[in-house]
């Protein structure tokens, strides 16, 4: 079923626990998108067991599209999204996708959540050559696609995660680890690279243990993770899961001491685990603060010290449109990623006359655009930024989550992670990490 903006908007008054029921499906009119409105088509698990998450990044998304349509929208024509639910199932999810694909005929997809639709869905992307737009974290790295397509991940990958977390360990005096992580791509990628990257800086890896999400229990898996006496343990799994397995842990005695992957690092997790349970462990996701935000104390030890006023105020925004609802990490880069289509569509309509159906040729243009020679654009002034990108001025986005510049294949690089902890029903910021790790 499609579901609008006007869904979209309905579900914030749905519950945050990760085991929320399915919301009740509502009808969208036939005419509910707009005869004009250039459509983004997007897959979230709006139901399910992670339909707490899916929901704050479908707000996110709404959010940016309202502001892109105050902004004068796409040469006057409104931007719209026309939003699917993957029911936090990945079979049920590719069904979805391929009616956004090959039913609703998107040109430009935002999404999916789950690394393995991610995968699933790129020979369609590249045959019909639509603009992929991966804000997630769990998105695969992009690969050269040839001349057909066009991939954009925006978060960090597994291997700048895993170099953060092995520059913790090391930091800590951290002599074994092993890791806990769930047997799916993305987090099982996090746990390896964790295991390389902390080898090279001379850890030594014990026996790591997978799992499979939606078991009855995972009494087992979490023996035989802490059977080894690791000094650390790496939990690297979606917060549903993460929290069912820190409650066993905990009520087995809590052995061990974790490290956390970067999923886990939302609010559904800390609802659903025995106060304090985790007070202690350290994380890591992306950084949220612009480089102007940052400052070099210590460039032997590569320790920066950064505000976060750009994200404060995106939070704040966030917030005040969603009846106090904070938005997680991976919301800004969602928001982010529905404003860089916006804009180089917008560019592209100005300088050629038309908005490009290409995926492989708007991807070009949102990498030009990236550009450090180009004067800066803030998500906080759109307005001022769409009316020089219709003048044809080129400009590079500072968003809600980062600034952004791409390598050849359309990835962010990130330079930095957000080191945090967690002190009872709080995530706590530490200092950024350095992603200084030998890429292979």
């Amino acid at each position: 079923m499609q579901v609008g903006l006007l869904v979209l908007a309905s579900l914030t008054s749905a519950s945050c626990s990760p085991t929320a029921p399915d919301p009740p499906e509502e009808a969208v009119p036939e005419d509910a998108v707009p005869e004009d409105a250039v459509t983004l088509g997007s897959l979230l698990p709006l139901s399910g067991s992670q339909s707490a998450i899916g929901r704050n990044l479908g707000q996110a998304m709404s959010l940016a599209v309202e502001d892109v349509n105050a902004a004068g929208g796409i040469d006057g024509r409104p931007l719209y999204i026309v939003s699917r639910d993957s029911h936090s199932s990945v079979e049920r999810g590719l069904e979805q996708l391929l009616d956004l694909l090959y039913t609703d005929r998107v040109a430009y997809l935002v999404g999916p959540e789950e690394n393995a639709l991610a995968r699933a869905i790129a020979p369609d992307v590249r045959e019909l050559d639509v603009l992929h737009m991966m804000p997630g974290y769990a998105a695969p790295d992009v690969a050269r696609s040839g001349t057909s397509g066009g991939l954009i991940r925006l978060a960090p990958s597994p291997f700048a995660v895993g170099c953060a977390l092995a520059k913790i360990a090391a930091r800590e005096d951290v002599a074994t680890a092993n890791s806990l992580a769930e047997r799916e791509d993305y987090n099982a990628t996090i746990s390896s690279e964790f295991a390389i990257a902390f080898a090279t800086l001379g850890g030594r890896i014990l026996p790591s243990v997978t799992f499979t999400s939606g078991e009855q229990t995972y009494a087992s898996e979490i023996e035989s993770a802490f059977s080894s006496r690791a000094d650390r343990t790496l939990l690297a799994a979606n917060p549903a899961t993460g929290a069912a397995i820190v409650t066993e842990w905990t009520a087995s005695g809590r052995p061990g001491a974790w490290f956390l992957g970067p999923a886990l690092r939302a609010d559904p997790l800390l609802a659903n685990i025995p106060a304090g349970s985790l007070d202690g462990s350290l994380g890591v996701s992306p950084l949220l603060s612009l480089p102007s935000e940052c400052r070099t104390v210590d460039e032997a030890q590569e320790t920066v010290e950064c505000t976060t006023g750009n994200a404060a105020a995106f939070i704040e925004q966030f917030s005040r449109r969603w009846k106090g609802e904070a938005p997680l990490p991976a919301a800004h880069f969602y928001y982010d990623g529905v404003i860089l289509i916006a804009m180089g569509l917008v560019y592209a309509q100005a300088t050629s006359g038309t908005i490009p159906a290409s995926g492989h040729e708007l991807q070009a243009i949102i990498r030009e655009l990236s550009s450090p020679d180009h004067e800066a654009a803030s998500w906080r002034d759109l307005k001022a930024a769409m009316d020089k990108l219709r003048a044809g001025i080129p400009l590079r986005y500072v968003g809600a989550a980062a600034e952004y510049e791409f390598d050849s294949d359309g990835a962010k690089q990130h330079r930095f992670m957000q080191q945090w902890t967690i002190d009872g029903h709080a995530f706590v910021d530490l200092a950024p990490v350095s992603v200084t790790c030998e890429a292979r």
